[in-house]
Parts: structure tokens; sequence; C-alpha cells
């Protein structure tokens, strides 16, 4: 049974009729508490080079390896920040951007590298992962007007096109050693997912339609192929050959076993928003999307609150574990629906996730979002350190306030 605490602060205004994103005062707290997390995790930035990870109390912990997506995904979010007017954004992203050309960049080989602790390398893989991040913080932070964005973004395109784009197939390969000799024949989703991520993101600050383009293939893939076939449930693993590899379970934190349903979300959204950028043709786009979305909600969401993080291929939850990201996710999913469709039983699922957020994973004396709630709904230990980034629900803040599908970020600020 989940206990859910009194908070200090409610989302909205639970009796109201219509939509909370036409509410001044739902919107007034999603942006105090996008400004919350910008000062928390402002923290991160310590006198020496790269940042460090935070303890639930906002103090840095011990542990000095960092790795490629959480320096990109700081850069990424304090270039939303910098959009959002936050005083300490501009110096927090030339902070990153700076670390990731003194340390993640492989100087020998070109790519960057996975892990730096301190000035060593901890570990040199070249994941597309990474790679796709450092895409989006690169585009990102050339939204924000930073002077060096525009090199990091040629650089990027061109070892993505160089390494880990395969034309026949329309998708990215996934792993390579660092003198990009081959590591496995792994091919996955998830990179692929933020691979559109970051490439609607360039395209919507380069105007480059080779980024749109190539994201629309991903995306056919997955939403058009894999998710009819399977239910509307997104497989993660593949072979080389793009065959689904059913057996696969690697590392729990990026390539769980079985199907993700917080990709679903992710995907789902995304299918929105590159069919915006199209223009909108007449397409099944939007109600494929919607299939993803209403698919994993069914799947994922538990009696007691709150979203499984892994189901099987028919499914069933495989791992229970209530992590914060498949619930911001699961909002700004919802919030792009609205913005398309504002339908009733949408608004009813985005009052739900928000109030589910705010009574459990919202920290509400120190800012930032708990990683992981334990049965009653309390804070607990998981395969995340601290409170991991605040990537996933810095999005879930800003990107509704647009009222948009597409060019969210730029947006955001300026109202409905």
């Amino acid at each position: 049974m989940i206990d859910q605490a009194t908070p200090k602060t409610t989302p909205g205004p639970a009796n109201a009729g219509g939509f909370w994103l036409d509410h001044a005062a739902h919107r007034a707290w999603l942006q105090q508490q996008s400004e919350s997390q910008l000062t928390f995790f402002a923290a991160s930035m310590q006198s020496g080079p790269g940042f460090s990870l935070l303890a639930h109390d906002g103090t840095p912990l011990a542990t000095k390896e960092q790795e490629l997506h959480t320096t990109t995904r700081m850069v990424h979010a304090y270039s939303l920040g910098v959009l959002q007017g936050h005083e300490r954004a501009e110096k927090i992203v030339d902070h990153g951007m700076a670390y990731l050309a003194s340390h993640h960049k492989d100087r020998v080989h070109g790519g960057y590298l996975w892990a730096m602790t301190g000035d060593k390398i901890s570990d040199d893989r070249k994941l597309a992962y990474g790679h796709v991040f450092v895409l989006l913080a690169a585009s990102s932070a050339k939204m924000a007007g930073h002077p060096d964005a525009d090199a990091l973004l040629a650089d990027i395109a061109d070892i993505l096109d160089g390494h880990y784009w395969e034309e026949d197939a329309g998708l990215l390969s996934d792993e390579w050693n660092r003198d990009w000799t081959p590591f496995s024949t792994y091919r996955g989703m998830n990179a692929n997912m933020h691979g559109v991520e970051a490439m609607l993101t360039a395209y919507e600050v380069t105007g480059e339609t080779v980024f749109l383009d190539r994201a629309g293939r991903i995306l056919d893939f997955f939403t058009r192929r894999m998710a009819p076939e399977e239910n509307w449930r997104l497989p993660e693993h593949f072979t080389q050959d793009w065959k689904i590899d059913r057996t696969y379970a690697g590392n729990h934190m990026f390539r769980p076993a079985g199907t993700t349903p917080g990709h679903s979300f992710e995907l789902g959204r995304l299918a929105l928003q590159h069919w915006d950028l199209m223009g909108r043709p007449p397409t099944d786009a939007p109600s494929v999307a919607r299939k993803l979305i209403e698919q994993a909600l069914h799947d994922a969401w538990l009696a007691d609150g709150g979203l499984a993080y892994t189901l099987d291929f028919y499914g069933k939850v495989a791992d229970g574990s209530r992590f914060w990201w498949p619930v911001t996710e699961a909002i700004g999913a919802i919030a792009a629906l609205i913005a398309l469709d504002h339908r009733a039983e949408d608004e009813i699922w985005y009052r739900r996730l928000w109030d589910f957020a705010n009574t459990t994973f919202i920290d509400q004396d120190n800012g930032g979002w708990f990683p992981a709630i334990d049965d009653k709904g309390a804070p607990t230990s998981s395969i995340f350190t601290g409170k991991p980034d605040i990537y996933h629900s810095l999005q879930a803040c800003i990107f509704p306030l647009s009222g948009r599908l597409s060019r969210m970020a730029t947006h955001a600020h300026l109202g409905r």
C-alpha cells in the first residue's frame, strides 16, 4: 500500500473543470518546479572539471566517475534553463561544454569516451547512447546561443554518420571499442529512441533535413513495424540483422530484459513531434502514438500507483520497481496528447500522474525528484545513485507549458 504524504504544494486545482494546462495555478506550479530543479542541480557544478552526483539532500557524493550521458544531459538541461532565464544556467552550460572537449573527447581516435575518473579514462567504449546525447547537448546548446555549439554539432554529426548510421537498415548501430573496432553485434532500441530525440532537436535548430529524415526512418521501424507486431509493446534488444532477441538481459539500468514501458511514452511523444515537424501530413502517426502510450499505461500502471519498470513480451509486470523517470515521461506523453486532441480521458491521466508524483517522487524539502520509492511510497535505494539527473523531470515541467508537439523548448517560456 502506498502511504502518500501530504505535499506542501499541489500541482493544480483539484475540482477545476477543463484542463490543468489552461489554468494559471498549474502553469505557475510547473514553472516553480522547473526553477526548483534547476536550483537544486546547480550544486552539481564544483570548482574542478565535470559534475558531481548529488545525494538526496543535495550534497556532492564521493564518487568521481563521470559518464558521458551525465555530462550531456546537464548541458541539455541547463540550455533549457538558459531559455527559461535561470540565473546560473549559462555558467553550467559553459562548464559542461568545456568538460566534453577536455575530457570526454577522444583526441586519438575521435568520438567521445563513455566514462572518466579525474583525468583518467575509466571506460573507453564508444556507445551510440552516449553519442546521441552529445548531439542533443550540442543542439540544445546552439538553441541557447552557446559559442561552441556549432563546432560540437558538426563533429558529432560526422561521427554518427561515419560510425553509427546503418543506411540499409535506417537505424543506428550500438557500440564500438575505443579504436572503432567491433565491440559486439548488439543492436538496441534505447540508443535509437534517444537518437530520434537528438535528431529532431538538431533539425529544429539547423533545418538540415537529414536529421528529420533519419529520425523518421527510425520511427518507422519501431512504431510501424515492431509495435503492431508486438501488440503495441516495444522490444528493446536485437541481433545484428535487427531480429528481436527475446533472451537478452544486459545492464539493468540501460538494457533490462523484456520491454520497458517508459520508452513507449518517450517514443510516442517523439512520433508526434516528428509528425508535427513534417507539417502534420495525413498519416496514422497520431493514432500510432496514442496506441503506444495507452498500451504502456494499461500494462504498467500499478494497483497502488506508479509505473512498473519492465514487462515481459505479453505485458505482464517483470520488474515492478517504481522509478521516477517513467512517470515523468508518461506526463510528457499525455501532455502531448492533450496538445493534440484535448480529450477528457487524457486529462484524467495527466492529473493522476502529477498527483502521484507530487506525493511520492518530488522532494518537497530539498528539490529534485527521488529516483525510486518502496511499497509504502517512501524513497528507497535502487540501481540509481543519489538523485541521478535533472533531465527527465525538468522536461516534464517545461515541455507541457508550450502547448506544442514540437519546438517546445523555445516556446515554453512564452506560454500557450
